[in-house]
């Protein structure tokens, strides 16, 4: 830290690239900034991504049951069409 401090003071609070020490350290926390949102946009969409998958597996096991549940109707109407007879 304290070799930080003393080249700050003798190069002017300038880097070796002629930058000085706050750019750069704003640019790296800009940087750090942008790859958190980065994930945090992967997560939702990974999230959102499952919730359809989920969505879309809820609604195939409706329809199927919706689909047993007509054909069950359909023998028992058969069935009570053969007692009629």
């Amino acid at each position: 830290m304290k070799e930080k401090i003393a080249g700050n003071k003798l190069t002017g609070g300038k880097n070796e690239g002629g930058e000085s020490w706050i750019h750069v350290a704003v640019e790296k926390i800009e940087e750090e900034e942008e790859e958190e949102e980065e994930e945090e946009e992967e997560e939702e969409e990974e999230e959102e991504e499952e919730e359809e998958e989920e969505e879309e597996e809820e609604e195939k096991e409706e329809e199927e049951k919706k689909e047993e549940e007509d054909e069950e109707q359909k023998v028992t109407d058969v069935e009570e069409k053969k007692k009629k007879r």
